[in-house]
């Protein structure tokens, strides 16, 4: 089943980011446990953005998907989500259209503060992006370096294989409408990643996902 990237409410955005990032760490899923994102990076995370894109156009192409962005708390525990969309602007040959899933993995405090400001995150701009190791032979040679990692990793599926489609140049903007109507209230993405807004039970299912892998 293909994950949609138009914009919805963000108790579906919490299902759909825990499909993707099972379809990321499940071996099963994944086709291979050498098709997977390392454990070492996982549980090294402070956060991460996951979200869908759709790719469209003949030389000048664009995109634009939406998701949710979360980060890790002090003690461990996870924050409640934000709603995010993207947008962008590439160049290429291919006619028609194109879905990708995306796990950005946020390696730094620095990285999930760049979500907090309000203004537009521009990848590859605001953070050094990275394509992201993958598999556990990656991590069983030692070649998962994360001293000096990139801002942040970058994992992509197309049609449920890897991809290693660039997601730089993409901007990525608070939906600040979505966030307000599901919490109930105004609130700003630097209140929800820091821990300042309860996790939301409609977020568990993702809870779970996150916990399976980064405890």
């Amino acid at each position: 089943m293909v994950n949609s990237p138009i914009p919805k409410d963000l108790a579906t955005e919490c299902k759909k980011a825990a499909k993707i990032l099972n379809s990321f760490i499940d071996p099963i899923e994944a086709k291979g446990p050498d098709k997977v994102i390392p454990q070492t990076v996982l549980q090294n995370a402070k956060g991460f953005a996951i979200f869908t894109v759709i790719k469209a156009g003949f030389l000048v192409s664009g995109r634009a998907g939406s998701g949710l962005v979360i980060s890790k708390l002090e003690d461990g525990s996870w924050s409640a989500p934000s709603a995010i969309g993207t947008g962008g602007m590439g160049f290429g040959g291919q006619i028609g259209a194109e879905m990708t899933d995306f796990v950005i993995v946020l390696n730094s405090k620095d990285a999930v503060k760049t979500f907090t400001k309000g203004g537009n995150v521009t990848l590859g701009g605001n953070l050094s992006v990275a394509a992201g190791p993958i598999g556990r032979t990656a991590e069983g040679a030692g070649s998962v370096s994360l001293g000096h990692a990139a801002a942040i990793f970058s994992y992509s599926k197309s049609k449920g294989l890897f991809a290693g489609v660039s997601i730089e140049g993409s901007i990525v903007v608070e939906r600040k409408e979505a966030n307000e109507k599901f919490y109930h209230r105004k609130v700003n993405a630097k209140e929800l990643l820091s821990g300042q807004i309860s996790p939301p039970p409609q977020a568990d299912v993702l809870y779970r996902a996150l916990n399976l892998v980064t405890k």
